[in-house]
């Protein structure tokens, strides 16, 4: 399609050169009181006519070139005293000077065929073949100014113009990337640290017990196969899209496999009782919102709380979607199964997905004790 353009214009271009040599050509052997006005050998006025105008066709490959041999033909022309126009050649080809050229080489064309341009003509119009005063021939050589200049100016200003759209449309470029980059470490982000978060409590359970009860601690072990596996599973997933340009995270986790949550937070130690209501219909993308909020807050009571209980209730209605997470804390006199597990950024990334929707979020320690997480959503207007 571009280059079908491409050559359209190449056409018109073609057209416009020819025209303008024929016109003049036609100059050349223009009379006035049944006298020629340019007394000159024939061939040299075609010659002129010629470079006048022709060179317009390749504009587009050569702009400088083309205007350096239009405006020397156009100001031999005005001093042989071939009768003159306002140099539509010279303006056709200032402009793609000032369109394709960048500043430090058409700025300097342009100061040099103003003076060339304007200087030919008023030589012509005042001294060489004078027809006018000389303030008629500064209105002519101030007319070829306008037409040159205001051409170039143009050109510049379009130049300008597609320069600043090509920036912006990098930036937005830039500004997707950054995004789907985001996007891509919040999915990291969630799977990595509940996964691992399960793992390490099972792993410290298995340690305890290994002696004492090997029943349990064989549990403990099952589960952390299971968990890794699932965990593998899943980076391998969202690991493929830096590698497939354009490829989808995969499936989606959605509100089903909250219970899955629940259970897997159950066998870390948080007794976890789930209650989900109104959700039918949600958008993937909410679905995907909620699922890791709850994955987050799940995973944040199994580091810094389990063995405790926790809420939570998911709920949406034509009003908003809320979503509450409450623990009780480790239960008084018993520090945290896990309390050697760093924190990390999980606050952060839920705060970061609720405000890409535009809801609200609250995160903090209840005065009864444990901590509590309540987003709000808008509706999708179900």
């Amino acid at each position: 399609m571009k280059l079908k353009g491409q050559h359209h214009l190449y056409a018109l271009d073609l057209g416009a050169a020819l025209a303008l040599t024929a016109v003049y050509v036609g100059f050349a052997r223009l009379t006035a009181d049944g006298q020629p006005t340019y007394t000159g050998p024939i061939w040299l006025g075609c010659l002129i006519a010629a470079a006048a105008g022709l060179p317009i066709a390749v504009r587009r490959r050569w702009p400088l070139a083309v205007l350096g041999t239009v405006l020397a033909a156009l100001a031999a022309a005005s001093l042989l005293g071939i009768p003159r126009e306002p140099y539509i050649a010279a303006g056709l080809a200032a402009y793609l000077v000032g369109r394709a050229e960048p500043a430090r080489r058409s700025v300097p064309a342009l100061a040099v065929a103003l003076p060339v341009a304007c200087g030919a003509v008023y030589l012509s119009e005042a001294v060489v073949t004078p027809a006018e005063d000389w303030r008629g021939a500064v209105g002519v050589a101030g007319l070829v100014l306008l037409v040159v200049g205001g051409a170039w100016g143009v050109g510049f200003t379009v130049r300008g113009r597609r320069a600043e759209a090509g920036r912006e449309e990098r930036r937005r470029s830039e500004r997707a990337l950054d995004e789907e980059r985001l996007r891509i470490a919040r999915e990291l982000h969630d799977i990595v640290s509940h996964n691992l978060s399960l793992i390490a409590v099972k792993a410290g359970v298995a340690g305890h017990v290994a002696e004492a009860d090997p029943r349990e601690a064989r549990a403990a072990l099952e589960v952390i196969e299971e968990t890794s596996r699932s965990a593998l599973a899943e980076m391998r997933r969202t690991l493929g899209v830096l590698r497939t340009a354009g490829a989808p995270l995969g499936p989606v986790p959605d509100l089903d496999r909250l219970g899955s949550l629940a259970a897997e937070a159950n066998r870390a130690g948080v007794d976890v009782d789930l209650t989900v209501h109104g959700t039918q219909g949600l958008a993937e993308g909410t679905q995907l919102t909620i699922y890791r909020i709850v994955q987050e807050a799940l995973t944040n009571a199994v580091r810094h709380a389990a063995p405790t209980r926790c809420q939570v209730t998911v709920e949406a209605d034509t009003r908003e979607i809320r979503i509450d997470i409450e623990d009780e804390g480790p239960s008084p006199g018993r520090p945290p199964a896990n309390r050697q597990l760093p924190g990390g950024h999980g606050l952060l990334g839920m705060r970061e997905r609720t405000m890409m929707y535009g809801g609200s979020f609250e995160a903090g320690p209840r005065q009864e004790g444990g901590f509590a997480v309540s987003v709000r959503l808008p509706a999708e207007g179900k």
